[in-house]
């Protein structure tokens, strides 16, 4: 067994854990959950030796154990997904999966590359990815890396294997076969710990469900006996609210025209429109497109062919610079930490970063006071939860975070915004937060916005209308969710047809 018994951990002014006793058993898929903040990730990051708990010991089949650094817990048989992309960019996809144990596949300092090769097919088959192993991973999508940290737990061989959000940036597809993965890791005897926010997938896999609050305890559940309101009440101490507005008055005039779009080898002539205070959805598996696509609207990467128009004129947009500064587009990646946020910086700098020729005086330099101003006032908006803007993005919660991501292109009043994967790696009380906001941005502010979600259920309570996406095309588009003439049952059966 992996036991924890007594484990505290603090960091400047914050007590993370709070006497955490927790017992993880071979053959057993145990949930993790809690809000962004609750301890969980903490806890994970302890069990693998990356930090060290102050008070506390952490058992392993009744021996105590002293972890000096995360490649000792792979040497006792533990693996981790983190929650945050790690990846090394410049390496091979095989390289990435085997990086840990690199050393074992070769003699006398020569590395036998046929073998890493092989290795890493076999484990990207067991996640469902079709890539060259020999491919960089730098040009990948969030969603793409995240399958490959999941291989690369798989290839340790672990007894126990720690799965933080590991479904955040997946479809339905994807999911489904990961969950079956965590099923067959069960049946062969190895100990899942499994963090999420999404409580279905909790309920669907799992045999207990453990809630931290705040870095302390409130219970153990065994799944079979536990329903979905229990265990948001166990997290925000709260009933969950749920509802979403059925009506969005859209208006007939299109601010947003795809022509003709073409990357030759990809993309063949594709076409798109959005309108007025629309929330416009975009579906598809991991890789049909729905990202790369928007990426060519705005400039990020280059079309060979076709025209994009901006409220009716034809517009001329070389980089995500020119979107934001002539045209008002905005563009929240899907990831975060890479691309949507400078990290190592302050809340007020990455609030900021996008304003800054607007907050700059005659003679180039930021004005401060009404840059405090700005920055104030978004953090009562998005309600950030940081101590001041000085606060480093780092240090705050997955939730948090997002929400910087968001409010930096509200502070540059964007008429346009692309929404990739709004509410990944978030908390209940932050995705419900996020949800009402991106509602009232296109209800009360009248701003059009591109959704684009894994998240099936987040797609169809928000989207007035959704086109679906499959190996670079638009193979479907479903209207008529404005007046919730088809349920969400219908709405997810119309999708997977398109898919099929």
């Amino acid at each position: 067994m992996l036991e924890l018994k007594g484990i505290g951990k603090s960091f400047p002014g914050v007590k993370a854990l709070d006497d955490i006793t927790l017992t993880f058993k071979p053959g057993e898929v145990h949930a993790l959950m809690g809000e962004n903040g609750a301890g969980k990730s903490t806890l994970m990051k302890i069990i693998t030796g990356v930090y060290k708990p102050d008070e506390g010991q952490v058992y392993l089949d009744g021996s105590e154990m002293h972890f000096k650094n995360y490649r000792d817990a792979v040497d006792h048989e533990i693996s981790m997904v983190s929650q945050e992309i790690q990846v090394i960019s410049e390496a091979t996809v095989a390289e990435n999966i085997v990086l840990d144990r690199l050393d074992r596949f070769g003699r006398y300092g020569v590395v036998n590359w046929k073998k890493v090769n092989e290795t890493a097919a076999q484990y990207l088959g067991m996640v469902g990815l079709k890539l060259d192993p020999t491919q960089k991973i730098g040009g990948l999508t969030a969603a793409q890396k995240q399958l490959i940290q999941i291989a690369k737990a798989l290839s340790c061989n672990a007894k126990y294997i720690l799965l933080d959000e590991p479904t955040s940036s997946l479809t339905g597809y994807e999911t489904k076969t990961l969950l079956e993965i965590v099923r067959k890791l069960k049946r062969d005897q190895v100990g899942v710990i499994f963090i999420s926010h999404k409580i279905e997938e909790v309920l669907e896999v799992c045999d207990k469900v453990s809630v931290l609050r705040d870095g302390k305890f409130v219970g153990t559940r065994d799944c079979g006996n536990s329903e979905r309101s229990d265990i948001v009440r166990m997290m925000i101490g709260r009933k969950e609210d749920m509802a979403h507005k059925g009506f969005l008055t859209v208006g007939e005039e299109k601010v947003l025209e795809a022509k003709d779009i073409t990357v030759y080898g990809q993309f063949d002539h594709v076409n798109m429109d959005l309108r007025k205070g629309e929330i416009l959805g975009l579906s598809g598996l991991v890789g049909s497109g729905r990202t790369e696509f928007v990426r060519l609207l705005i400039g990020i990467d280059k079309m060979d062919e076709g025209e994009v128009y901006v409220n009716g004129k034809r517009a001329q947009i070389h980089s995500l610079q020119d979107a934001l500064d002539k045209y008002r587009i905005g563009y929240v990646t899907e990831n975060r930490k890479e691309e949507g946020l400078i990290l190592d910086n302050t809340v007020g700098f990455n609030l900021t970063i996008g304003i800054w020729k607007r907050l700059a005086s005659k003679i180039h330099r930021i004005q401060t006071k009404e840059e405090q101003r700005l920055v104030g006032d978004m953090i009562r908006k998005m309600e950030v939860k940081t101590p001041d803007e000085k606060t480093k993005v780092s240090s705050l919660s997955g939730g948090n975070q997002q929400k910087i991501s968001i409010g930096k292109w509200l502070a540059a009043q964007c008429d346009i915004l692309i929404i990739d994967e709004p509410t990944v790696g978030v908390d209940i009380g932050a995705k419900e937060y996020i949800h009402n906001l991106i509602w009232d941005l296109a209800d009360k502010e009248h701003k059009s916005i591109i959704l684009i979600s894994s998240d099936m259920p987040e797609l169809i309570s928000l989207s007035r209308r959704i086109l679906v996406f499959n190996d670079q095309k638009i193979v479907g588009e479903i209207n008529n969710l404005n007046e919730r003439e088809l349920s969400y049952a219908e709405v997810s059966e119309k999708i997977g047809e398109y898919l099929a």
